[in-house]
């Protein structure tokens, strides 16, 4: 049997979708990944770079480079291919999970939104 990789949590999803157009600094990800989810999803400082550095452990994100705004270092992060795959095969996952529900939704005639 082999064995598949754990999925991502929520906020590391969100954060692997908001570096999909490129580099992006911390507030930045917190930024478009509040957008993403409509204000639902609000990452807090501590979560977002505790994840960022577990996640660049794993090596799906990696430092792309640093630059000085208004005395202080911002660092910018961006996308590997692993974390590019890894948040479609997430991203499929939870389509997959979705089709099943909306589907006996629709059997049972209920509405799932």
């Amino acid at each position: 049997m082999t064995r598949q990789k754990p999925s991502l949590t929520e906020p590391q999803y969100f954060i692997l979708a908001a570096l999909m157009d490129g580099p992006l600094h911390g507030y930045g990800i917190i930024k478009a990944a509040e957008q993403a989810t409509d204000g639902r999803l609000r990452i807090a400082v501590g979560t977002l770079y505790g994840a960022l550095e577990r996640m660049e452990r794993a090596g799906l994100v990696v430092d792309d480079h640093e630059e000085i705004v208004d005395g202080r270092a911002r660092r910018y992060y961006r996308l590997t291919g692993d974390g590019t795959a890894m948040l479609a095969q997430e991203a499929l996952r939870m389509q997959q999970a979705a089709a099943v529900v909306i589907g006996r939704a629709r059997d049972a005639g209920v509405s799932p939104a």
